[in-house]
C-alpha cells in the first residue's frame, strides 16, 4: 500500500495514478471519523439516513450492486457536504437458498455427499465459515467503489439482534392472528425441495404440445394432461349462454381410470373467450384452481405431484413416474379411450421456473406458514396489512423515483395472496414454533393436555411444553429470507445491548432508532420492489405504524453495449472491481451515473468506463494547471473583463443548476452539467482566454475550489487528492461545505460573451470548409455590438488563429462568408481556382457516393435481405446527399 503525502505545497504529479491513492485516502476517510454521523447546530434539520439493500453472503458484488453504490454514496456525499447529519448502515444478507445452494454444490463436487448425509449442525457450520469469507469479500468489494458506510454500524441479518427482532415480530404477528399454519398451494422447487415466494418464479417461453380432450359434453384444453387425472370439477361463466343448461350438473362419465362423477359449477372467473369456454380444475396444483375450490367449499383431494416431481401414489399405475414421462403415458391411453379429439404442436406458454437454479416450479398444496394479508388486524385499527401498505402509498408518505412505479406498487399490492413464509431449507432464521413432543400421536404416546395439540409460539428458545412440562421439537423449517430483510430499516437501528423483552420497550431503549427513523431513501433496483421493497412497507408499517423510508429511488438493470442481459453464457458480464484496478473508482462512478435515468435500464461497456477515465485524468490536468500556474491569494474573486464576468455567471448558474437536480433526484444531469462546464466552458474557454488576458489567480483557485466539492460526490477520490494539494483550503474535502449559489438574474454580459464565441466558432468553421490550416484574414460586420467585438479583438484573433478586422461594409468581392444573426464574418483573401478546387473535389467525392447509396438501394437482394429499417436508413442517407450535392 502506498502511503500519501497530504502536504500542501506539493506540486501535483504529471499524471492521475488512481490505483496507488485510493485505498490510503478511504483508510483517512475512515479514521478521521468522516463516516460517522455528525451532529448539526441546527436542531430543526433532519438526518439524511440510508440503509443499504444488503448484498447476499454469496461472495461477490455485481454490477448492480456497483450501482446502487454509487448512486448511494453520491446522495450521502452530497447530504453530508450540504451540512445535513448523514448515517448510512451497510451490511450483508443471509441470502438463505442462494447461500446454502452455493455451499450444498461445494459440498457434493468435493465429497459428493448431500446435506442430508452430513447432517445439518455440521452444514450450518460450514456456510457460516463460508459467510464469514463472503462478506470479507464484500467489505473489501464496498470499500474499493469509495462507499463512504458507518463500518462502526455493520449489521449482518443474522446477528442477534436482528434475529431477535425477527423472532419478536413473527410473535406479535402470530398473536394477532395474521401468522397461521395452513394446507395451501404453494410453489415448490423439487431441486431446492423447498417453497418459493410468487415473485422468486422466473418465466421462461417453452413450446409445447397443447391437447384438447372430450370432457363429458364439454372440450377441454391443456398443456398438461397428466394432472387432470383426479379432476371431476368443470367451471364455465355464468354468463355464457352455451353452457347455461349445464350449471348444477351431475354426471358420470368417461375417464381416464374408468368413470368419474363430473360436476358443473358456474363461476366468473372461467373466460368464455379462452378456448371452449370451459375448463376443468385441479385446486392441488393450480393457484387459480385452489382459490376456486376454496370458494365453493370443495374438498381438496391428495396431490396428484409429489415433492419429489413426481407421480403420487394417488394416481396409481402412474404412481413414481416423472412428470414428462407419466404425461406421455397418460394421452396414450385417452387416445386408446377416444377422448382425444386434437393436439395442437407447436403452442407457446410460460413455465415457472426456480430464480436461483432454473429448475421447473410445481405448484402444490403444501403445510406452511402464511401471513394473511387481507385479515384485518386491531394494530392498524380494522385494516389489513395489504390496505395499510397501500394507504401510505396514496396518502404521499412514501413517493416513488421515477413516479410511474406507484401504479406497479399497487397493481402488485391488489392482487397480493398470503405470503408463505416457511422455507424447507436449515440455513436461516428457524421458525420460533415448538411442538409438545406428547402430541405426537403414536402407540407409545398419550395427550396429557389438549392445548399440547397447538403450536408454542415463543421469541425466546424453549425446551419444555408450557402447558405439561414435556419435551419440545422445534419446527424444521426457516423463514422465507425476505421476512427478516423486509424488518431491516428499523431492526438494523434497534439497540444490540437492550435487555428488552418486547419490542415497546426496546423501541424505547434504542435512540439509533427514535432518532434515524424512518429513514430517508431507499435506492435499489426496480427489479425487487416486490421482493423486498413491497414487504419493507409490509413489515414496517405494521410493526412500528410508521413507513420505512420517504423515498424510493429505482435504478435500471446493468445491460452491455448491444442492451443484452449480462449473463454467464453469454460471457459478456463486467467485473466491476476488474474495472476499479485498471481504471479507477472515480471512472467507474461516472460511467455507471451519466447518461442512466432512474428506473431505465443503462448499457455498460468497457470503453464507455475508459472514456470517463480520460475525463477524471481531464480534471486532473485542469487543476495542475491552475496550481501551477497561479498563486495562492487572499482576492476576491473580483471580475475585471467580460470573460471575468461571463464565467463567474455560468459558474453560479451551474451551482444553482447542480444544486437543483441533487434536490430532485437528477443525478445524470447534474453530472452532464458539471463535466460541459468543465470540459467546455473552464477548460476550453477561460483556461484559453487565461492565457491570454492574464491575472486570473482568485478567480481561477475560487472556481476549482468550489468545483471540486460540486464534482466530489461524483469522483470523491480525484477531487479529493487535489483538494489536499491546496493550500487555502483547510481539512479533508469530505468534511468540506456545499457551494452557495446566488440567485440572480440572467446577465447581459452572458449574452455578449456569446457573440464572441459564436464568432470565434464560425471562423474556424469557415477556416476548415475552406480547407485552410494556418491563419487567414477574416473580417467582420456587427455595427450594434462591434464595440464589444473591438474590445476582445484579442481574444477572437488568437483563439480563431486568424487576423480579425472590423468593418461597417461588406464588399461584393467575398470568397465566403458566414452570416449569423446580426453579425457577417466573411474573407476575401481566398482565391477563387483555389476555392473552386476545393469545390470541385467535394462534389465529385460526393457524386461517388451517391452512386454507391443509389447501386444499393437498386440491388434486389439487399432490398430482400436487409431489414427495412437499414433500407429506410440509407434512403435518408441518399436524400441527405443530394441535398448537398445540389447546395455545392
Amino acid at each position: 500500500m502506498r502511503t500519501i503525502n497530504m502536504t500542501k505545497n506539493q506540486e501535483l504529479p504529471k499524471t492521475y495514478e488512481a490505483k496507488g491513492i485510493e485505498e490510503s485516502l478511504y483508510e483517512k476517510w475512515e479514521s478521521s471519523g468522516a463516516f460517522k454521523p455528525q451532529p448539526t447546530a441546527n436542531k430543526k434539520s433532519k438526518p439524511f439516513v440510508i440503509s443499504i439493500p444488503p448484498p447476499n453472503a454469496t461472495g461477490t458484488l455485481h454490477l448492480g450492486h456497483a450501482t446502487m453504490l454509487a448512486i448511494e454514496d453520491l446522495m450521502i456525499r452530497h447530504h453530508r457536504l450540504r451540512g445535513d447529519e448523514t448515517l448510512w448502515v451497510p451490511g450483508t444478507d443471509h441470502a438463505a437458498i442462494a447461500t446454502q445452494n452455493v455451499v450444498e454444490k461445494q459440498i457434493w463436487t468435493s465429497d459428493k455427499k448431500t446435506r442430508h448425509d452430513i447432517g445439518r449442525e455440521k452444514l450450518l457450520e460450514l456456510i457460516e465459515t463460508f459467510v464469514k469469507q463472503s462478506k470479507n469479500t464484500i467489505r473489501n468489494q464496498v470499500r474499493r467503489m469509495g462507499a463512504s458506510v458507518d463500518w462502526s454500524r455493520e449489521r449482518y441479518t443474522l446477528d442477534p439482534t436482528l434475529s431477535k427482532a425477527v423472532k419478536m415480530v413473527f410473535k406479535i404477528m402470530y398473536d394477532d392472528g395474521l401468522i397461521y399454519r395452513g394446507n395451501r398451494i404453494v410453489n415448490w422447487c423439487i431441486r431446492c425441495q423447498t417453497t418459493l415466494a410468487d415473485d422468486e418464479i422466473e418465466y421462461k417461453q417453452e413450446t409445447v404440445p397443447f391437447y384438447h380432450f372430450k370432457f363429458g359434453p364439454f372440450s377441454i384444453g391443456t398443456v398438461r394432461p397428466e394432472t387432470k387425472l383426479g379432476d371431476k370439477y368443470v367451471v364455465v361463466h355464468p354468463d355464457d349462454k352455451r353452457f347455461t343448461k349445464y350449471h348444477g350438473l351431475k354426471q358420470n362419465i368417461p375417464w381416464i381410470s374408468g368413470e368419474v362423477e363430473m360436476q358443473v359449477l358456474p363461476d366468473k372467473s372461467a373466460d368464455p373467450k379462452m378456448g371452449s369456454g370451459a375448463m376443468t380444475i385441479t385446486p392441488q396444483h393450480s393457484f387459480l384452481d385452489f382459490e376456486i375450490a376454496q370458494k365453493h367449499g370443495l374438498q381438496i383431494k391428495e396431490n396428484i405431484i409429489g415433492l419429489d416431481g413426481k407421480l403420487t401414489s394417488a394416481t396409481g399405475e402412474f404412481a413414481g413416474l416423472p412428470v414428462r414421462e407419466a404425461r406421455e403415458k397418460f394421452v396414450e391411453i385417452l387416445k386408446k379411450k377416444g377422448l382425444i379429439e386434437k393436439i395442437e404442436e407447436n403452442y407457446e406458454h410460460n413455465v415457472s421456473l426456480c430464480y436461483r437454479c432454473s429448475t421447473p416450479v410445481e405448484p402444490l398444496v403444501s403445510k406452511q406458514w402464511f401471513v394473511a394479508v387481507n385479515k384485518p388486524t386491531k394494530r392498524l385499527k380494522g385494516k389489513t396489512l395489504r390496505e395499510h401498505a397501500s394507504e401510505v402509498v396514496t396518502k404521499g408518505e412514501i413517493n416513488f423515483v421515477p413516479d410511474r412505479f406507484v401504479k406497479v406498487y399497487h397493481h402488485w399490492m391488489n392482487n397480493l395472496h398470503d405470503w408463505c413464509i416457511s422455507r424447507q431449507i436449515w440455513f436461516g432464521h428457524q421458525i420460533p414454533v415448538y411442538y409438545c413432543q406428547s402430541s405426537i400421536r403414536n402407540s407409545q404416546s398419550v395427550i396429557r393436555n389438549p392445548y399440547c395439540l397447538e403450536p408454542i409460539v415463543s421469541d425466546i428458545p424453549i425446551t419444555k411444553c408450557p402447558h405439561c412440562k414435556g419435551g419440545v421439537n422445534q419446527d424444521p423449517d426457516t423463514l422465507d429470507t425476505w421476512f427478516s430483510s423486509g424488518l431491516w430499516t428499523f431492526s438494523t437501528l434497534l439497540n444490540p445491548k437492550s435487555k428488552a423483552t418486547d419490542l415497546t420497550e426496546w423501541k424505547t431503549d434504542s435512540p439509533d432508532l427514535q432518532k434515524y427513523h424512518p429513514t430517508s431513501v431507499l435506492e435499489t433496483g426496480y427489479d425487487i420492489i416486490f421482493f423486498w421493497v413491497a414487504r419493507m412497507i409490509l413489515l414496517t408499517t405494521y410493526t412500528l405504524n410508521e413507513v420505512p423510508f420517504k423515498t424510493v429511488y429505482l435504478h435500471g438493470l446493468v445491460r452491455d453495449k448491444e442492451g443484452r442481459k449480462m449473463s454467464k453464457s453469454l460471457g459478456n458480464g463486467i467485473d466491476p472491481v476488474k474495472m476499479i484496478d485498471k481504471y479507477g473508482a472515480d471512472a467507474v462512478r461516472l460511467s455507471l451515473v451519466i447518461g442512466t435515468t432512474p428506473g431505465n435500464d443503462m448499457r455498460l461497456y468497457e470503453e464507455k468506463i475508459a472514456g470517463y477515465r480520460n475525463f477524471v485524468n481531464k480534471l486532473w490536468n485542469i487543476s495542475r494547471y491552475i496550481l501551477t500556474t497561479t498563486k495562492e491569494t487572499k482576492n476576491k474573486p473580483e471580475p475585471k473583463t467580460l470573460a471575468d464576468e461571463w464565467i463567474l455567471n455560468k459558474f453560479n448558474n451551474l451551482k444553482k443548476e447542480v444544486t437543483n437536480h441533487f434536490d430532485n433526484y437528477r443525478y445524470s444531469p447534474a453530472g452532464e452539467a458539471l463535466y460541459e462546464f468543465t470540459w467546455s466552458e473552464l477548460a476550453d474557454w477561460y483556461l484559453e482566454i487565461a492565457k491570454i488576458e492574464g491575472n486570473k489567480d482568485a478567480i481561477l483557485r475560487y472556481i476549482l475550489q468550489e468545483l471540486l466539492i460540486l464534482w466530489h460526490p461524483f469522483t470523491p477520490y480525484v477531487s479529493e487528492h487535489i483538494w489536499q494539494h491546496m493550500p487555502e483550503v483547510k481539512g479533508m474535502l469530505i468534511k468540506a461545505t456545499w457551494p452557495e449559489h446566488k440567485n440572480t438574474a440572467e446577465k447581459k454580459s452572458t449574452k455578449n460573451f456569446d457573440l464572441i464565441q459564436s464568432v470565434i466558432t464560425n471562423i474556424r468553421d469557415l477556416k476548415q470548409e475552406l480547407g485552410i490550416q494556418k491563419d487567414f484574414a477574416v473580417s467582420i460586420q456587427n455595427k450594434k455590438y462591434r464595440h464589444i467585438l473591438e474590445d476582445n479583438h484579442a481574444i477572437i484573433t488568437k483563439l480563431a488563429k486568424s487576423q480579425v478586422d472590423f468593418t461597417d461594409d461588406v464588399p461584393d468581392n467575398i470568397s465566403a462568408k458566414r452570416v449569423l444573426a446580426e453579425t457577417v464574418i466573411f474573407t476575401t483573401v481566398v482565391s477563387a481556382p483555389k476555392n473552386q478546387e476545393r469545390l470541385n473535389k467535394e462534389r465529385t467525392e460526393l457524386k461517388k457516393y451517391i452512386n454507391q447509396l443509389k447501386d444499393r438501394l437498386s440491388n434486389k437482394e439487399f432490398l430482400s435481405r436487409a431489414p427495412a429499417k437499414i433500407v429506410a436508413e440509407e434512403e435518408v442517407r441518399l436524400k441527405e446527399a443530394e441535398e448537398k450535392l445540389s447546395q455545392l
